[in-house]
């Protein structure tokens, strides 16, 4: 792509599927801007997707292949991973062999990746890291619908007059959406309920919060379910005409009703009351769900839950009607389209309808396929570590770290003989690969992916790829070829196999089916090049700019009468023990994503939490005599993690949380996936990663440290590490268990020695506390400070002193003191990332008249983008009032 030459593509982080505009510079740069053409986010973008052009860096890039640790050519790797798996199938049978995918993966990707498995090798052992962010959703549509159907659209956000929000942090996991539903709140008034154990920043911006008990949305429902039902609010013509089941699901609705909500919940009645009102007074009821809902072993049952409520009162596929699943990944969807997951087929065909598979093997010509369903994620690493099976190839995720008790997946590649991984850099996972294969990344891929809406848009290349790195379609396709099957693979371009996924799509369908492009099966190559975002359905003659589509308003469900299903779903509970009291709880942080792979790379986005943490309750922690901004030691059946202690009463009594992102990459035992359970939804196969029972005590330290460096240090001689990128080098948080000997030779490994290198330091009497900075020059080269408690330093401003040109004379003083002078204000922690406007500016900002976030706005600029730091300016603007009226 020539400088200067913007192109639309659409962004990779979420499912809000928003479309971006890059353009590359002359000086090597990228330039990224909102699409405003795009109808999912007409123009704006988060925190993350502003920075997607700092993310670009070659720094650590995979850009040849390698053959056990050694540089190898693609034709002399191809061979041996074709010739493998191979070999493996021969001797021990299809499912021997194992494909664990991503999406991150485009459409394209994914459909040669399933075609290769289910049609020519013969087993199903495809899965996805989707199955820990969506499956039990899948499988509520599907017990519900028939069909994996995501009935709405985001334009129902919009015209809802309630929208509930459960197990979702929207303004930080999808901020460019809940930028949308408060734009509909200020123009419509919609009300807004988030159902949450946790008080997040979208809690905080709810005009109802219910902090319900983990994993009580069941009873919840159910309750609901039962309240409707007393209330005479069934559409009993919708009802009787489309649906069946009722009367189980009524049932088991009664024996939970209001009582066993109460009980469950452990909210006070008058609140539930309120919600269970406003759900019923409400005609135009939107409730969206994200990975609170599906990461649980009652994840379906919770799924099921919300749909019953909306078939009995026929509230769906109306506009400002419906359940809506909000997608965690950007090609979630067009993964499940093609049938990645282990339990699917291609074009939302059911792989245990013999009938299906006959269909799919003749339009592929595929020598063998699968007869049943394969391993999923949990399971298929489970199969990996007990030698079941033997081989398998990892492409665009880190299971090494983000699957559930994590430490015996990595064991379990260790010991697995052969491993493939095809990927962008360097992860936890791709150092137990035997070949390891360059894949393009984002900036340099061509193909298609599906929104949370089933809106599909075309991500274009704007870069080329860099040393030898492929696509992921080319290179699938390349050892398909080798295993002897090149007529099948023998695709030119992404557009050849999207117009292949399109037409199996539309094949023997004429409606019987919810997915159906078949309007894209004849695209030439232009077309498909200047592809325009639509939503699907689009069968065969249709428009593909035909506007909106809802499903169900009408009934027409896709299972075999044609009817939606009523499913009871009895309450549960999971049970903590006397060992381990507390419920872990992972997520998302607004800044970061999945294992960090990306995000980590700019410093911008490592500016709002440089550390893992742990949220404690205060009274959790004064149990355990864990003091606040120490290290805490979460432990669990599963393992030990070691994170920074934030103690709020943001956090649920009984409940610790700490963020999904951190790897070895990134800091010393905090791994979080080491520690989380590996139970499972039994429908679903979705691991339970809301709820594992641990424990928390003070991880007792003889000192901590903070760090600036101009370079990364090859090695830290600390327990306990947390590196983070920053402008101008490293920032690192750091803590011993043992008193250091000598603080000089100490900083001299950390931030390096030689000539010409000039030193200044401070110690008290007893070197408990130690402060130094190296200069090269007048620029500063490193900075220590330590301490025997957490260190008080002005974490933002040290940093910036890595891009000072000089630091010379008193400024140097100030600079082992910690703190600015008057002359060089202290903007404080980075509150928005879009601007990299700290607490103290904004602080400061109100002192001197600016009472709203709008004025802060119009001040700093400071949540004038994305605005998912808007809750925290409020904070900020409320608590200045309130000490001044104090």
């Amino acid at each position: 792509m020539a400088s200067g030459t913007p192109t639309r593509t659409t962004c990779p982080y979420c499912g809000v599927g928003c479309g971006v505009v890059a353009t590359p510079q002359e000086d090597g740069s990228v330039a990224i801007k909102g699409d405003e053409r795009h109808p999912a986010n007409y123009g704006r973008l988060c925190s993350k997707g502003s920075a997607l052009g700092e993310t670009l860096s070659l720094d650590d890039r995979l850009l040849h292949p390698e053959i056990d640790g050694r540089r190898a050519g693609w034709n002399e790797a191809l061979d041996l991973v074709a010739a493998r798996f191979s070999e493996t199938i021969a001797e021990h049978g299809p499912e021997s062999v194992a494909f664990y995918g991503s999406g991150q993966l485009l459409t394209e990707d994914y459909y040669v990746a399933n075609k290769l498995m289910k049609g020519f090798i013969g087993a199903a052992n495809i899965d996805t890291n989707s199955r820990l962010c969506m499956a039990s959703s899948v499988a509520g549509h599907i017990r519900a619908f028939g069909s994996d159907t995501v009935p709405g659209t985001y334009e129902d956000l919009e015209e809802a007059d309630l929208v509930v929000l459960v197990g979702s942090n929207m303004t930080w996991c999808h901020p460019v959406l809940f930028q949308r539903l408060l734009a509909a709140r200020e123009r419509r008034g919609t009300k807004i309920v988030v159902i949450d154990p946790r008080r997040t920043v979208t809690a905080e911006a709810a005009d109802l919060h219910l902090a319900v008990a983990p994993n009580s949305d069941v009873a919840l429902f159910a309750g609901l379910l039962d309240h409707l039902d007393r209330m005479g609010l069934c559409d009993g013509d919708y009802v009787g005409s489309h649906t069946s089941g009722l009367d189980e699901a009524l049932q088991a609705a009664r024996e939970c009703g209001f009582p066993g909500a109460l009980t469950a919940t452990r909210l006070p009645a008058e609140q539930l009351r309120e919600f269970y009102t406003l759900w019923s007074c409400s005609e135009r009821v939107v409730t969206a769900y994200s990975q609170g809902v599906n990461q649980s072993v009652v994840g379906t049952d919770k799924v099921t839950a919300i749909i019953n409520c909306h078939l009995f009162t026929s509230r769906i596929g109306r506009p400002g009607m419906g359940p809506f699943s909000l997608t965690g990944q950007p090609n979630a969807m067009g993964g499940r389209e093609v049938g990645g997951l282990a339990n699917m087929l291609a074009a939302h065909l059911d792989i245990a309808n013999p009938n299906h598979r006959g269909m799919v093997q003749a339009f592929w010509n595929g020598p063998r396929m699968a007869g049943r369903p394969g391993l999923k994620a949990v399971d298929l690493f489970r199969a990996v570590g007990q030698g079941q099976v033997k081989a398998v190839w990892i492409m665009g995720t880190n299971p090494a770290d983000s699957l559930p008790d994590a430490d015996a997946v990595q064991d379990a590649l260790r010991r697995c003989p052969f491993v493939v991984v095809s990927d962008v850099v360097r992860t936890d996972t791709t150092r137990h690969a035997h070949v390891l294969l360059p894949a393009a990344a984002w900036a340099e891929k061509s193909g298609t992916v599906t929104n949370s809406e089933r809106r599909i848009s075309r991500q274009r290349s704007f870069l080329k790829p860099p040393g030898e790195a492929r696509p992921d379609w080319r290179i699938i396709c390349d050892v398909a070829a080798r295993m002897g099957f090149a007529e099948a693979f023998d695709y030119q371009s992404p557009a050849e196999i999207f117009r292949e996924h399109a037409a199996l799509s539309g094949l023997a369908n004429d409606g019987r089916r919810d997915f159906d492009i078949g309007a894209c099966a004849e695209l030439s190559e232009a077309a498909y090049d200047a592809l325009e975002p639509f939503q699907w359905p689009r069968r065969q003659g249709e428009a593909l700019d035909a506007g909106t589509t809802r499903f169900f308003a009408g009934g027409g469900f896709y299972t075999p009468n044609r009817r939606g299903r009523f499913v009871a779903t009895p309450v549960s509970q999971q049970a903590v023990s006397l060992d381990f009291p507390l419920i872990l709880n992972t997520g998302r942080i607004r800044d970061q994503w999945h294992t960090m792979t990306r995000t980590a790379k700019t410093p911008r986005l490592m500016s709002h939490y440089a550390e893992s943490f742990c949220e404690i309750h205060p009274d959790d922690a004064e149990d355990a005599g864990v003091a606040p901004a120490t290290l805490v030691r979460i432990v669990t059946p599963q393992g030990t993690v070691i994170v920074r202690a934030l103690v709020t009463e943001r956090q649920q009594k009984g409940s610790i949380f700490v963020p999904m992102h951190w790897t070895d990459q990134q800091t010393a035992q905090g791994r979080i996936g080491a520690a989380t359970l590996a139970a499972v939804d039994p429908v679903s196969g979705q691991p339970g990663l809301k709820f594992s029972g641990a424990r928390i005590e003070p991880f007792d330290v003889a000192w901590y440290g903070f760090a600036v460096l101009r370079n990364r240090p090859e090695t830290i001689p600390a327990d306990y590490w947390a590196i983070a990128q920053a402008e101008g080098g490293w920032r690192i948080e750091l803590a011993g268990a043992e008193p250091v000997e000598d603080w000089a030779d100490f900083a001299a490994d950390l931030i390096g020695s030689g000539e010409n290198l000039e030193t200044l330091s401070y110690s008290d009497q007893d070197q408990a506390s130690f402060r130094l900075a190296t200069f090269s020059g007048d620029a500063l080269l490193g900075a220590l400070f330590a301490a025997p408690q957490p260190v008080a330093v002005s974490r933002t401003w040290a940093v910036e002193r890595l891009k000072a040109s000089s630091i010379a004379g008193a400024e140097r003083l100030r600079l082992l003191s910690g703190r600015p002078g008057l002359d060089q204000p202290d903007p404080g922690p980075i509150v928005c990332a879009c601007f990299s406007v700290g607490a103290n500016q904004i602080a400061a900002a109100v002192e001197h008249g600016a009472s709203s976030v709008e004025a802060v706005g119009a001040a700093l600029r400071a949540g004038t983008n994305c605005g998912s730091c808007r809750v925290e300016i409020r904070r900020l603007i409320d608590a200045a009032a309130l000490k001044k009226a104090v």
